[in-house]
């Protein structure tokens, strides 16, 4: 196990990944956990913005990058269909 990596760091990550297909897996608690995809819409300083189309109805969801860091949040960048890239905390 690697040391967890910086948060600017994460933030660089998901900047190269702005507009690409994301998968999302969130950690609401007391056993909920939300699965769904999106689009990484943008990144601000503190946050990230992924906009989710589901039932003809468009909402966006805003994280901290401290939620990756923290593992409450789990992304994973689509790429030609079946490739997934999972944007981790730790250095492999």
């Amino acid at each position: 196990m690697g040391l967890p990596r910086p948060i600017s760091e994460i933030k660089k990550d998901l900047d190269s990944f702005v507009g690409s297909r994301i998968r999302l897996k969130a950690n609401r608690g007391r056993n909920r956990i939300i699965e769904s995809e999106g689009v990484l819409e943008s990144t601000y300083p503190n946050i990230f913005v992924i906009k989710i189309n589901e039932r003809k109805v468009e909402r966006r969801i805003s994280y901290s990058y401290a939620d990756i860091l923290t593992e409450t949040v789990e992304l994973f960048v689509c790429n030609n269909g079946e490739e997934e890239i999972k944007i981790a905390n730790v250095n492999d």
